[in-house]
């Protein structure tokens, strides 16, 4: 992930990140160009799109990947992985965009995020402490690449949350999606 060190308004952010190739996330003001991925990155979130997708089938449910924004106020914009939202609500605010906004999803209950060495520590800290600005999410997941690995981290209350490690043999269970399924699912077709 590279910063780009000049501070830019949410509108700016979003006008350049629509008309640009390379995916951009915001952070307080900070637009961060994002890396490419790599193919064990790509294969392990094409499997869990897979599974979440499949499970969720014709629902009122949404399940996004990762070419769909999630934010909050206008303090972020991000790129998870892959996440689900269930809420029908539109944008509480003028500056908030209704739920029909193409590019932009409010109010997920699931996030995951497949680790990379450039974004693990982002991801794990202040993109986590961001995250538990949103009511709506239930559920936290990171997706280690370089072995069978899976920390779910779950809301419990208000500003609590507890971590669930799986490892190779595990069953993961996603609560708020109420699906279960093998870990080895997320690794297959690896090398």
């Amino acid at each position: 992930m590279i910063v780009i060190p000049h501070h830019i308004s949410p509108d700016d952010y979003l006008a350049l990140d629509r008309q640009n190739l390379i995916r951009h996330e915001y952070r307080q003001g900070l637009v961060y160009a994002m890396n490419g991925c790599s193919d064990r990155h790509s294969r392990i979130a094409i499997n869990l799109l897979s599974e979440v997708d499949r499970h969720l089938g014709d629902s009122p449910s949404r399940f996004y990947g990762s070419t769909v924004k999630v934010n909050y106020k206008n303090e972020f914009y991000y790129y998870p992985d892959a996440f689900v939202t269930c809420d029908p609500r539109v944008g509480d605010s003028l500056a908030e965009q209704p739920r029909q906004d193409r590019y932009i999803k409010r109010y997920p209950k699931f996030i995951a995020e497949v680790l990379s060495s450039s974004t693990e520590a982002f991801d794990r800290d202040l993109k986590f402490t961001d995250y538990q600005n949103l009511d709506s999410l239930e559920e936290y997941v990171l997706i280690s690449q370089d072995s069978q690995r899976v920390e779910c981290r779950r809301r419990i209350a208000a500003d609590t949350w507890e971590t669930t490690i799986y490892e190779a043999g595990d069953r993961i269970t996603l609560t708020s999606l109420d699906l279960e399924f093998p870990i080895d699912r997320l690794y297959r077709g690896l090398d």
